[in-house]
């Protein structure tokens, strides 16, 4: 994707996607969907692994390491409770695809506790505390700082636009580019 953002299309209408997936700040270089349908991982030269849902903007999931470098390729288990990822620097790393998940079979009360907390999340999940909890995640440093520069990019580029449109003479305001049609070049028949 350009910029890092990832777009995912209906074939049969093109023109406009029907998702932007943001998070990543350099390109993404590999994306492989779940046997499932329901969720893709991507590999980016930012050094991190993503999971998105298929029908969200961000993701759900991100993993990295001190030491892993550009990722190149990344690829789903059979069973999708794997992922498994090939970097710059030579390796191939296994990432659960559920993070939290246990790899042991669950006794009673622990599968009792993991249910239990998943209602939580569920029934309380749109409390911004909450949802603030949920959303966090450690990022690398350089990440971070990417992120924040893009963030100013991003509303130096929208101030810019909307001074453009208030002085512009009525009638000849530059029409708004929507960001689901951005990326659209030609269609071709």
């Amino acid at each position: 994707g350009d910029g890092g953002d990832c777009y995912t299309y209906d074939m049969r209408k093109l023109g406009a996607a029907l998702t932007v997936h943001k998070d990543h700040v350099n390109a993404v270089v590999a994306v492989a969907f779940a046997p499932t349908g329901q969720e893709f991982a991507t590999g980016s030269y930012d050094r991190t692994i993503r999971i998105f849902p298929s029908s969200a903007g961000h993701s759900r999931e991100v993993y990295h390491t001190k030491r892993m470098q550009k990722v190149f390729a990344v690829s789903y288990s059979g069973d999708a409770r794997f992922i498994f990822s090939g970097s710059d620097d030579h390796d191939v790393r296994i990432w659960k695809a559920a993070a939290s998940a246990p790899l042991k079979p669950l006794l009673g009360p622990e599968k009792a506790k993991l249910e239990y907390a998943a209602a939580l999340t569920e029934r309380y999940g749109h409390v911004s505390e909450v949802r603030r909890v949920m959303r966090n995640r450690s990022l690398p440093k350089g990440v971070t700082s990417q992120q924040r520069v893009g963030e100013a990019v991003k509303k130096s580029r929208q101030r810019k636009e909307a001074n453009v449109r208030k002085n512009s003479k009525k009638g000849a305001e530059p029409a708004r580019k929507v960001e689901r049609k951005k990326h659209i070049v030609k269609e071709l028949e």
